[in-house]
């Protein structure tokens, strides 16, 4: 991206106001500032309709990048499907180059069920899926509906912050949402949220007992990701990987 676009966006002066403002606002102000040029990322998991129903309100045809890592849960695909058909949404599939079976054989992982290097499979059949997607279309933005709540990796995150990784803006308009906004807003909207999460799973990715699993009475929403694993990012989002560190 040039560098005269870069600077025009004041990110110092914009996440100062964002503080403040509603992820309605925060999503309004992405969708004029960029237009056509703006995609949004989506799992399709437990609260995902949340974002897609403020991105849609602002631009019913905006891109949105999907992983199929070749590991989700079949009602990950159905609820996508449901959403989509709601809406008409504008969904951008973007699957791994791996065929699942051969992937678990050549790395040495016996039990399907389970992974014993999460790292790898993770790098290889969500991150280089999702780079690939956002290096095809090249977005000036890229919104995501990651909070500060949800991990300590996030809760230094700003509102708009400029992605090296993705050679994009990334705008976080969710950042300062807590579990109670989350609540009133799918109700207010009648939104659906994942057919997984009455029974357990607050937070979902690939369907390996040691990748997801339900939360138990007490824990922490994102304790079914990666437990009893260090582990709390699938590589996405991570400032590490922004810096280069090759995972």
């Amino acid at each position: 991206m040039p560098e005269a676009i870069i600077e025009a966006i004041d990110t110092g002066a914009l996440n100062e106001i964002f503080e403040r403002a509603t992820p309605q606002k925060i999503v309004q102000w992405a969708v004029a500032q960029f237009g056509d040029e703006l995609v949004m990322s989506s799992s399709f998991g437990a609260e995902s309709a949340l974002l897609i129903h403020l991105a849609i309100t602002h631009k019913p045809d905006i891109r949105i990048v999907f992983t199929d890592t070749g590991y989700l849960f079949p009602e990950t695909h159905a609820f996508m499907e449901e959403l989509r058909r709601r809406f008409n949404l504008n969904v951008w599939t973007y699957r791994t180059r791996n065929d699942p079976i051969t992937y678990l054989a050549r790395a040495g992982e016996a039990n399907p069920q389970c992974r014993n290097d999460v790292e790898a499979c993770c790098a290889a059949n969500k991150t280089e899926p999702f780079e690939r997607g956002l290096t095809q279309l090249a977005p000036k933005a890229w919104m995501r509906g990651v909070r500060r709540n949800q991990a300590q990796t996030r809760n230094r995150l700003e509102f708009v912050e400029w992605s090296k990784r993705y050679n994009c803006h990334a705008i976080s308009p969710l950042l300062n949402f807590s579990s109670r906004d989350i609540y009133f807003y799918m109700k207010e909207h009648n939104l659906p949220y994942h057919p997984l999460y009455e029974k357990g799973y607050f937070s979902i990715g690939c369907n390996p007992l040691s990748c997801t699993r339900a939360v138990q009475a007490g824990e922490d929403p994102r304790a079914g990701r990666w437990a009893g694993k260090a582990k709390v990012e699938c590589g996405i989002h991570l400032a590490e990987l922004e810096r280069g560190s090759g995972i």
